[in-house]
């Protein structure tokens, strides 16, 4: 077979799953050695199945780093193959595009990549139990993050036949989520599938959500057969079992890729500031009118963020979740950076200072 034969075989195998003119360039300098491209479906204690011109192989990632969590093969990376072997091993993989990266709840701190190359960040949250908003934010802090785009998607919308509650509950998102588009979709009834599957056709998407969202239920709607497993959510809660308990990767019938993931019970910050920051653009807007550039927006004078509090224009619960996740995230950050820690103590003693003074001050008032 030809150089230019062989090249048609890998675009006409791997295009559904992602392959273009700028994966071809950046495998080119492994192609003289034999390699083969490939995308990873799925990873399986050390192991991984990746998608080739040859078929779906089976390799080894023992030589990807493996003491570097981030540096780990995941799916949906595209990986540099050994053309035989037993095992086979994976020598590389290409550079990624983007990331999705959640901390882990080891006390470490240690980075988790749970997807890899994502254009789409698919974040499915349930009608059939009260909306956490709050969570909704963390989720859309880590998409943003990572390089996708972000959609919101409110499964089960079957379960609020009343057509004023819906729009209620949509618009609670919307002004959770700016400049992301939320969708309502019923898998059950076949209702908002299209516009999903229109977004989903051109790229690689990832689900995310919490177990019991109706990741599996969604994914079957869009592949149009039951691949995945499905299990019912308890009535209580809502919350349903790890029907999926690896990430896989599938391509959909009408274009584009899917990657499944189980659900998430922790989604921990990771180095996300400016993820947090576009998940919050109008406060940090708002802060950029503020009287003072490094105010705190708790009881500065001539501040433009508590002003639009006052004023009806900002939820207060959104100030209070946009403190929270900056607190966290700079406590991540601050775990790996000497720099960083140090400023935070000196904050601190600053602030310890302008109390106690605040507090002599005040008693100097009383006698």
């Amino acid at each position: 077979m030809t150089s230019s034969s062989a090249a048609s075989s890998v675009f006409s195998a791997l295009a559904p799953y992602g392959w273009d003119e700028a994966w071809a360039d950046e495998f080119a300098p492994y192609e003289p050695e034999g390699f083969l491209p490939g995308r990873v479906i799925r990873v399986d204690r050390g192991q991984c199945d990746i998608v080739t011109a040859e078929g779906v192989v089976r390799a080894d990632t023992a030589f990807v780093t493996p003491h570097d969590p981030l540096r780990v093969v995941c799916t949906g990376d595209w990986a540099v193959v050994e053309p035989a072997g037993n095992p086979r091993y994976v020598r590389t993989y290409l550079p990624r595009r983007t990331a999705f990266v959640r901390s882990t709840s080891s006390k470490r701190s240690e980075g988790q990549i749970l997807a890899a190359n994502v254009d789409h960040a698919i974040v499915a949250v349930s009608l059939a139990v009260e909306l956490d908003l709050g969570r909704i934010e963390r989720f859309l802090a880590l998409a943003w993050e990572s390089g996708a785009q972000p959609v919101v998607v409110l499964t089960k919308a079957d379960l609020v036949p009343d057509a004023v509650t819906l729009s209620y509950l949509v618009q609670d998102v919307e002004t959770t989520a700016p400049g992301v588009p939320v969708l309502t979709v019923s898998a059950t009834l076949g209702e908002g599938l299209d516009v999903l599957a229109a977004v989903v056709g051109g790229g690689t998407s990832v689900l995310l959500g919490q177990s019991g969202a109706g990741k599996s239920t969604l994914a079957n709607a869009l592949l149009g057969d039951d691949v995945m497993e499905v299990q019912a959510a308890r009535d209580v809660d809502g919350k349903g079992r790890h029907t999926t308990t690896t990430r896989n990767l599938l391509a959909l019938p009408g274009g584009g890729v899917l990657i499944d993931t189980p659900g998430l019970r922790g989604v921990g910050l990771w180095d996300a500031g400016t993820g947090v920051g576009q998940v919050f653009a109008e406060i940090e807007a708002l802060a950029e009118r503020c009287r003072f550039h490094d105010c705190a927006h708790e009881s500065e004078p001539g501040c433009a963020v508590l002003d639009a509090i006052d004023a009806g224009e900002l939820p207060e619960r959104r100030l209070e979740s946009y403190r929270k996740l900056l607190r966290e995230n700079q406590r991540i950050v601050a775990k790996t950076d000497a720099r960083l820690r140090a400023e935070i103590r000196k904050d601190w003693k600053r602030k310890g200072a302008e109390g106690r003074a605040a507090m002599e001050a005040k008693r100097g008032r009383m006698r």
